[in-house]
């Protein structure tokens, strides 16, 4: 019992350790954005200066239009995510629950996808961009971001947990496969969805190497790219650009909290059959 005690009590402290170690760089990251650019570094470091400047996050609206990058991130995020999340569940229905000729080993090439660097398909996607005219339009942003392996991968593995009866109940009330797919497996699938959906707009959202390819005007620019384009090349005020990544921060943390209940489920439910 002692042993057991001693055990819960170092992994505690050891998970505790870790999450302090994580958090840190959070925690400096929202009280340099209070400091005056003097106090940013000073040595000993202090955790907030002398006072806190809220005027700060009004600094970043006023010489950068941040407003506009903040619009142009939500615009697409939300975009993407109701395209994704219409083809991936359509893929993982068709997937798990239709039957056609080689469906598995269809399947199993698209997953295959997932392993190839997201890096060596810059290029190809760069020169399908130009060749469409969408060169420094948000449409080279959304459009390929429509379809994800993973995303059909996770819809698969949630579909294949919903009882086989359901569906053979919902063919003899005369259902069709469409059918069976919006009345009953997406009203059932809200655990999968919501994960899913956080997920997406982590990635569209936190999005950098995409934009800096693709967008080459100010008022085209998302949230990641526009805070690269607040660093000077001689100087840069810190406290106004880490007040502009906490804001940028507060749309994935305010998704996530809001979908906790259900993605806690959905990452749960969505490995229990294969």
């Amino acid at each position: 019992m002692k042993k057991n005690t001693k055990l819960i009590t170092i992994s505690y402290l050891v998970l505790g350790l870790g999450a302090l170690t994580m958090i840190m760089p959070f925690i400096w990251m929202v009280s340099t954005s209070f400091k005056a650019l003097s106090e940013v570094f000073v040595f000993p470091p202090t955790l907030f200066g002398e006072k806190l400047l809220w005027q700060n996050y009004l600094r970043v609206f006023e010489r950068f239009p941040f407003g506009l990058f903040f619009l142009n991130s939500l615009k697409i995020s939300l975009v993407v995510i109701l395209g994704q999340l219409f083809t991936s569940s359509m893929a993982g229905f068709a997937f798990s629950r239709l039957k056609f000729p080689w469906r598995d080993s269809l399947f199993a090439l698209y997953l295959g996808t997932l392993i190839v660097p997201y890096h060596v398909t810059l290029i190809p996607t760069f020169i399908l961009m130009r060749t469409f005219g969408w060169i420094d339009t948000h449409y080279s942003l959304i459009v390929p971001s429509m379809v994800s392996a993973f995303g059909t991968f996770l819809m698969r593995q949630f579909f294949l947990t919903i009882p086989q009866d359901l569906v053979e109940a919902a063919k003899i009330d005369g259902c069709t496969p469409f059918g069976v797919y919006y009345r009953i497996f997406m009203p059932l699938s809200k655990p999968a969805i919501a994960t899913l959906g956080v997920f997406i707009f982590m990635g569209s959202w936190n999005d950098f190497i995409r934009p800096l390819i693709f967008i080459n005007s100010i008022p085209k620019m998302t949230v990641p790219l526009g805070l690269a384009f607040m660093q000077g090349m001689y100087s840069t005020d810190w406290a106004v650009l880490m007040a502009g990544t906490v804001i940028s921060v507060l749309p994935v943390l305010i998704a996530f909290f809001l979908a906790q209940e259900y993605f806690v489920q959905g990452v749960t439910l969505s490995g229990m059959k294969g």
